[in-house]
């Protein structure tokens, strides 16, 4: 049976007080009918926030464009459910730069949404190239474990806490190498990270098997080493098997070893406040409505068998 890590700091007050909303939805574009006509499956969305805007870039003023339509349909989407930010687009992993433009984007936007929480990816997508310009390798790529970045990272977690006035929750990565000769484990790493500043964690669980099963080792030793009591949320998907390696695919129901995963942990995760399940928009046609509303059911099931 698992057990929740010990803590070296209390869990603030932002994480064990936040409103259990129950299951959730990764929402993408190709989904809008589906939220209007099953709004009765999920109990909450999660939105991508930077799929709605248009990036100018770094110092541009006004520097993110967003449609009427997007506000309207995000308006209409908050008043009927709670929404929850789930960006991609921080990089808090860069270490040339810290975009604060990024975060002041999602102060605003917590203010006009009232995000219960927000999260970003413990990862980087964007680095200088040999000219100086900021390019965007299109991945979230794994940053190392080990004190240099655990410095740099409680820094920046305390700046997104400073401005965002919401709960912020950091996704452990999924990674397809490994970076050798490190300082401490990604367990160890996020637990250090978390009792330091006080945020949340984001367990995707999918990703937790997407590296086990590349990289074989046991996920139940990784679940066993992590503070599950500074879990926030839980995200749940499916994959794909491509040229020998398992990927983080979003491509339709989940294993059946990561909802067994689920079943699990939940009982040792007493501030989780949602389960979110995840299906990239490319995907969702060939995956139905009936399917989706198969796996909102599964951790539903779940959720209410341990909440």
């Amino acid at each position: 049976m698992l057990h929740s890590a010990e803590s070296s700091a209390d869990i603030i007050d932002g994480i064990a007080t936040l409103p259990k909303l129950g299951v959730g939805l990764s929402f993408q574009g190709t989904l809008r009918d589906y939220v209007r006509t099953h709004a009765h499956t999920f109990d909450f969305v999660e939105i991508i926030p930077d799929a709605f805007w248009n990036d100018l870039g770094a110092g541009k003023n006004p520097r993110y464009h967003v449609s009427e339509d997007a506000h309207h349909f995000l308006a209409e989407l908050s008043a009927a459910k709670p929404v929850i930010a789930h960006s991609i687009g921080l990089s808090i992993g860069s270490a040339e730069e810290f975009d604060t433009e990024h975060v002041t984007q999602i102060a605003e936007w917590q203010q006009r949404y009232h995000f219960p929480w927000h999260s970003d990816h413990l990862s980087f997508n964007k680095l200088d190239d040999e000219s100086g310009h900021t390019m965007d390798v299109g991945f979230t790529m794994p940053v190392p474990y080990d004190e240099e970045a655990l410095a740099m990272l409680i820094e920046r977690v305390n700046y997104v806490q400073q401005t965002v006035p919401a709960p912020f929750v950091l996704e452990n990565n999924v990674y397809y190498f490994s970076i050798p000769d490190q300082d401490m484990s990604e367990a160890t790493f996020l637990n250090r990270l978390s009792a330091a500043t006080g945020c949340g964690l984001l367990l995707d669980l999918h990703n937790v098997y997407t590296n086990a099963r590349n990289h074989k080792f046991d996920p139940w030793e990784f679940l066993g080493d992590i503070d599950l009591t500074r879990v926030v949320e839980v995200h749940i998907g499916g994959g794909m098997i491509v040229d020998d390696f398992y990927m983080d695919a979003h491509s339709g129901p989940g294993p059946d070893e990561v909802w067994t995963l689920l079943e699990e942990i939940l009982p040792s995760a007493p501030n989780v406040a949602g389960i979110v399940f995840e299906v990239f928009g490319t995907h969702y046609p060939s995956m139905g409505p009936e399917s989706l509303k198969g796996e909102l059911d599964r951790a539903r099931a779940i959720w209410e068998r341990h909440r």
